[in-house]
C-alpha cells in the first residue's frame, strides 16, 4: 500500500491531482486508513491508463465513462474497445502531424547551418531540392508537398 505522497513521487503526479481524480470518482475502490488514501497495485495500475488516457486527449469526464465500463464487467468490452480504437487513431494523426513539424524543423536547422558556412542565404534561396543530402531533400518534400513534381 502507498500513501498519496508516495503515489506521487512514484508516478510524478501532483498530489493535487491525485486528489481531483479521487474526488472524481476514478478511483472507486480506494481504500482509507485514518482518513489516509491508501493505493494498492490496482491504484497504481488505475493511474497509469488515467494517464495514458488523458495523455492521448480524453476528457476527465470520459475518462470516468471508461473506469465505469471496467467496473461493470465484461459486457462493456465493445465500447472499451471502441474507445481505445479512436484514441490510438487520434495519437496516430497526432504522431504524423509531429513527424512533419520535426521534418521542417531538420530542414531549417540544415538550411540555417549552410547559411552560416555560406555567410547568407543567396546559394540556399534558388537551391533544388535534388541537390540537398537525401536526409534533407526528404524532410523538404514531407513538408513542402506543393514544391514536388
Amino acid at each position: 500500500m502507498y500513501t498519496i505522497g508516495q503515489v506521487s513521487k512514484l508516478c510524478g503526479i501532483p498530489i493535487s491531482t491525485l486528489r481531483y481524480y479521487d474526488k472524481e470518482g476514478l478511483f472507486p475502490g480506494l481504500q482509507r486508513t485514518s482518513g489516509i488514501r491508501q493505493f494498492d497495485d490496482s491504484a497504481l495500475e488505475a493511474l497509469r491508463m488515467i494517464e495514458c488516457l488523458k495523455r492521448s486527449g480524453l476528457e476527465i469526464k470520459d475518462i470516468k465513462q471508461f473506469m465505469g465500463w471496467c467496473a461493470a464487467g465484461s459486457e462493456t468490452y465493445p465500447e472499451r474497445l471502441m474507445l481505445f480504437q479512436r484514441q490510438k487513431a487520434a495519437v496516430e494523426d497526432e504522431l504524423a502531424r509531429m513527424e512533419r513539424v520535426l521534418d521542417l524543423l531538420r530542414f531549417k536547422c540544415w538550411y540555417y547551418e549552410q547559411a552560416i558556412q555560406d555567410g547568407n542565404e543567396d546559394r540556399l534561396r534558388d537551391l533544388n531540392p535534388a541537390d540537398m543530402p537525401e536526409d534533407i531533400r526528404q524532410a523538404y518534400a514531407r513538408t513542402h508537398p506543393a514544391s514536388q513534381p
